[in-house]
């Protein structure tokens, strides 16, 4: 039965060949990409692509860079199989976006984020939200959580109303390396 999985002695040299090519290319686009980087909770992870300099820029001048990385806000907390699964699909989406050139040139949140998002806020600040002292508050909170996002009323939490990197003009930003090889760009600049 397994003989006709195999393919005849005149091919086994293309095919070796076209899956050496094809696990290069595999190997060379996860270093690229960095996607190793995807599975920690950096920060500047999500500069690897340019485009969430603002983001990260206003999130590193805030009071939320003391105790929350952009993960703590930004993907589910009700388990490490939906965290994981959540990143994946939200970096798959992204990844397809700025390969096809696609994205657009201000950022907003998604309604799948937003929820998570707001999921979020709930689980961090459930305690100064349920304090006896904050006794008024809490009972507008209350007549407003339903149906608002915290951000309507917290603006500036933790990113503001951010359309470019003007919102934070001394902010330092790492930006992403070079994604040619050392060796590659030696070599094109002594032709």
């Amino acid at each position: 039965m397994l003989r006709f999985l195999r393919p005849p002695d005149t091919w086994k040299l293309p095919v070796i060949i076209i899956l050496g090519i094809l696990a290069g290319l595999s190997v060379f686009a996860f270093r690229l990409s960095k996607a190793n980087s995807y599975l920690s909770d950096d920060p500047k992870t999500c500069v690897n692509c340019h485009i969430m300099a603002p983001q990260y820029a206003t999130w590193s001048h805030s009071a939320h860079r003391e105790v929350t990385n952009c993960n703590d806000c930004h993907v589910p907390h009700n388990s490490v199989l939906n965290k994981y699964y959540f990143k994946a699909k939200d970096g798959m989406r992204h990844a397809t976006i700025f390969t096809l050139r696609k994205e657009p040139q201000v950022i907003y949140i998604h309604e799948e984020g937003q929820e998570v998002v707001q999921q979020n806020c709930i689980r961090c600040h459930s305690k100064t939200l349920l304090d006896p002292k904050m006794a008024m508050h809490i009972h507008q909170h209350k007549m407003n959580r339903t149906s608002r996002k915290c951000w309507e009323c917290h603006r500036e939490t933790p990113h503001g109303r951010v359309n470019s990197l003007s919102s934070v003009p001394y902010a330092r930003v790492p930006l992403p390396e070079n994604p040619v090889p050392a060796w590659l760009r030696r070599k094109i600049t002594h032709q």
